[in-house]
């Protein structure tokens, strides 16, 4: 299956999913479904029909549907969820949302994380969402003419903290403008992550530019801070 230009492809893990009814909102009629191993089991809350099922079947039975399912070794390079996004790209998507992929598991969390620097660099773009956040990577591109493009994202104030982290080196060139904290022109680096904890200034959009580099961009959702706490 080829996709279609205006299609996203949403790539459900197995990790807890505890307000199904807030994640829901984010899908949409068109979407291409990837149930990737035990992310089957939020098939029935989230109310979306699968497109494929990828995994290794480890940590559960494998549906034997008539559902296109790619069975995957146990041993291999790539977690379930990292061969859903090389797949979704492989069929030519280029928006990915990705559900289900923040856990317990560090390992496997940190590891999906990363998986939205596999999408940059193939083009496409990827969020995830979790009980508590919206997760993406601002980042630089160059275009096909060769001309060096500033990564940038808004966050509007009814998101109440945003952060800013660096995943792969210096991200440099950032501004923040419109928040609590502004920047000009700054640097963020792995080994000092000043930039978290932000707030859009009220009734206004807080607007991010870097220009070289990548960061990750995490917005809390409403409510969650005032559920989980600030630190």
């Amino acid at each position: 299956m080829k996709a279609e230009c205006n299609t996203r492809c949403v790539i459900v893990g197995g990790a807890d999913i505890a307000d199904y009814s807030r994640v829901r909102n984010y899908l949409r009629d068109d979407d291409y479904i990837i149930y990737c191993d035990s992310g089957l089991r939020h098939m029935e809350a989230l109310g979306a029909v699968p497109s494929l099922i990828v995994g290794d079947f480890d940590s559960y039975d494998d549906p034997h549907s008539e559902v296109e399912t790619i069975t995957l070794p146990v041993a291999k390079d790539d977690t379930d969820t990292v061969f859903a996004a090389r797949e979704g790209m492989r069929r030519g998507f280029r928006e990915f949302l990705l559900l289900g992929v923040i856990g317990a598991r560090l390992d496997h969390t940190l590891v999906n994380v990363y998986a939205l620097s596999l999408l940059e660099e193939g083009g496409c773009h990827g969020v995830i969402v979790d009980d508590y956040s919206e997760i993406e990577l601002i980042a630089n591109r160059v275009t096909e003419d060769g001309r060096a493009v500033s990564g940038a994202a808004e966050v509007p104030y009814e998101y109440p903290y945003f952060s800013l982290i660096a995943l792969e080196g210096e991200a440099s060139g950032v501004t923040i403008l419109n928040a609590k904290f502004p920047l000009e022109d700054g640097r963020i680096e792995p080994g000092y992550q000043y930039a978290t904890s932000n707030e859009a200034l009220p009734d206004q959009t807080a607007e991010i530019e870097v220009k070289s580099g990548k960061l990750l961009l995490i917005k809390i959702v409403p409510g969650a801070a005032e559920r989980h706490g600030k630190h």
